[in-house]
């Protein structure tokens, strides 16, 4: 079947649309590849952080979770640029384009890695919590920390002086 010149025509692309297409190609893989990059960030976190919950240091714990949330953060607000691009991709390119399917199932595997590693380090917490609750409630039950509060707080003064 010979195709005629409109339909040529029709199937050609201006160099305006194929550059605005290659924009977007080019940007979404930069955010794909940014958002790879912070989950990583991310994985790094919180394997740094299952290390200072086992150490039990509160100051590194937080300065940790802080991180984590900051880190977080970015990841959502790349997100809320990539929805939008994404769109405009399939719309430019619904043959697909071979790199970023490769990109998004990686960026798919670090997001299941994420929450598999925060569910562990948010069970892993918990624990902790417990132990150090047990380890409370054992201090109050002791009776020698009880005898030294209850002395002190039943001492009164055997004297008093009238005169002023």
């Amino acid at each position: 079947m010979v195709a005629t010149v409109d339909e040529m025509v029709q199937t050609e692309i201006s160099s305006d649309e194929l550059s605005r297409r290659v924009a977007v190609i080019k940007r979404f893989r930069e955010l794909l590849t940014k958002q790879r990059d912070r989950f990583r960030d991310y994985l790094s976190a919180l394997d740094k952080q299952k290390d200072v919950i086992e150490k039990g240091s509160a100051e590194e714990l937080l300065a940790h979770v802080e991180l984590e949330e900051q880190i977080v953060a970015d990841i959502f607000s790349i997100q809320k640029v990539i929805n939008p691009l994404e769109d405009m991709y399939r719309s430019s390119f619904p043959e697909k384009e071979a790199e970023v399917p490769v990109l998004k199932a990686a960026l798919e595997e670090l997001k299941a890695e994420a929450i598999v590693r925060s569910g562990r380090n948010k069970e892993l917490l918990s624990k902790r919590m417990a132990e150090i609750r047990s380890e409370i409630k054992s201090l109050r039950a002791n009776p020698y920390a009880a005898a030294r509060r209850g002395s002190f707080a039943t001492e009164t003064a055997s004297l008093v002086d009238l005169q002023g």
